[in-house]
This record gives C-alpha cells, structure tokens and sequence, in this order.
C-alpha cells in the first residue's frame, strides 16, 4: 500500500558548476533542510535488508534533482519567497575559506550578485511542481 504524497522534495542545481562543488552544496542544503523540516515531514524511514542490516533516516519522498542557471534559481527562490514555499540556497559566497569568512563575504554581498549554485525547496506538491516543471532533470 502507498500513501499519495502531500508534499513535493525538489532540489535544482546551477548545470554550470564543477560537479564536486555542485554535491557539496547540496550536501549543505539538504543538512540544513532535513533539521529545519524533521523526520515526520520528510518521511524518514529505517529500511531494513534482508540480512536485517538498517538503513536509516531515508525519506519514502521521490526526490527530484532539476537543473537550471544561477538566474532562474535566483526567480525560483523569490517565487518561493512569494508563495510561501519554504526553501534553502547555497550560493557562491558560501564556498572558499572558513565559515566565518563564508558569512562576512555573503553579508558584504548584494543580492543580484550572488551566483546561486542550487536550491532545494519542499512543499504542497502541486504548488512545488508548477514552479519547477520547466526545469530539466539532472544528468
């Protein structure tokens, strides 16, 4: 028996970054998503192997990997703002040195100049898929 979805998990990421830059950043946004969601909303699951090893905190949710450019991310992230969608974005102030300097750089950064490198965003399904069905999949 599968339960219909409510919710919709999408991550896009900018087709223009260098792939291991690309994981980390989505490394770092599913981090930061995964507390602020919680285990209920992202349906977290202990799947068991047949030797009855655990596998756990997998999420039942298909979870879609999308691609865009930094400024469709960037209109994505304020549609959104817009809609009420939560969300989290990684862009390029938050990669190179430590994590202080990461935040003062990001702080001394206009928003229009950021080069987003990915968002993941997670809501109502028919919402979350109207704001992301022109984007292609992640190859």
């Amino acid at each position: 028996m599968t339960t219909a979805f409510t919710n919709k998990l999408v991550a896009v990421m900018n087709e223009k970054i260098e792939p291991g830059v690309i994981m980390n950043a989505l490394a770092h946004m599913c981090i930061g998503f995964g507390s602020t969601i919680g285990t209920e909303a992202l349906r977290l699951t202990n799947y068991v192997d047949a030797d009855g090893g655990s596998h756990p905190s997998i999420s039942e949710m298909p979870f879609m990997i999308l691609k865009a450019n930094s400024n469709k991310i960037r209109a994505l992230r304020q549609a959104c703002i817009e809609q009420g969608i939560s969300f989290v974005d990684f862009t390029n102030t938050m990669t190179i040195g430590t994590y202080l300097e990461q935040i003062e750089r990001t702080k001394q950064t206009k928003g229009e100049e950021l080069i987003y490198y990915g968002i993941v965003l997670f809501g109502n399904w028919d919402k979350v898929s109207e704001l992301t069905r022109k984007f292609s999949l992640w190859k």
